[in-house]
């Protein structure tokens, strides 16, 4: 019997609407330029197990943080991730002299 491929256990959303960047989880002292956002969409069919192993996969190989997680009537869920932007400056002199 030929395998089916399996659904996508979770959607990614972008951060388009401006509800959804002034509701960004940040820490005190922070801006949002200082993360990396990701907002996955889990559909109300999917199993607690199965949507917590998909989300530790995510999390451990994409160093991602889980932030928030919002469960509607229906039984979807939206789940924020975001990992901290690491800017390095240059210790090269640019005038040698």
């Amino acid at each position: 019997m030929p395998r089916t491929p399996e659904a996508p256990l979770f959607r990614r959303m972008p951060l388009s609407s401006p509800q959804m960047l002034r509701d960004l989880p940040l820490e005190s002292g922070r801006s949002a330029e200082d993360y990396e956002f990701q907002v996955l969409s889990i559909p109300r069919g999917v199993s607690i197990g199965s949507a917590r192993k998909a989300l530790t996969a995510e999390s451990e190989y994409g160093r991602w943080d889980l932030v928030r997680t919002r469960l509607f009537h229906g039984g979807g869920r939206l789940v924020w991730m975001r990992r901290r932007i690491i800017r390095m400056r240059s210790t090269l002199q640019e005038n040698v002299s």
